[in-house]
């Protein structure tokens, strides 16, 4: 199973940065990035399949793409706002981490507005 050897892998790189940081800090950090962006391109190399399938159902109910690729869309900026936000904490800058978690939900929002205009048409056309 994946999760062991994503498991493992923290594991280690936390043992590693915490030796590290005790001798020099600014290694430490880097290897607590690298090994972030390890696992990043470890879990993101999984949602292929995901992609494929959530691709395929929407095919068979007739939703147009450009509804899927902008919740795919949300989703990602989500997922990379968190991701940067928890690097940016691990390091110590809880500030920089809260930009980046604002940011990602206002773009979240922004993108979130052409699925809601066209949800509230839907409403008032159902609505006599």
């Amino acid at each position: 199973m994946e999760i062991f050897q994503i498991v493992a892998i923290g594991i280690i790189a936390t043992v590693l940065a915490v030796l590290i940081k005790n001798q020099k800090p600014e290694i430490g950090i880097y290897v607590s990035i690298v090994t972030g962006f390890i696992i990043f391109l470890f879990v993101i190399t999984k949602l292929q399949a995901v992609l494929q399938v959530l691709g395929q159902l929407a095919n068979k109910i007739s939703i147009e793409d450009i509804y899927l690729s902008t919740i795919l869309k949300i989703v990602a900026i989500a997922y990379i706002a968190e991701f940067g936000a928890q690097i940016c904490k691990d390091a110590g800058e809880g500030v920089i981490a809260s930009k980046i978690e604002f940011a990602g939900k206002i773009l979240i929002m922004v993108m979130a507005v052409p699925i809601l205009v066209t949800l509230m048409e839907v409403i008032i056309n159902m609505v006599p």
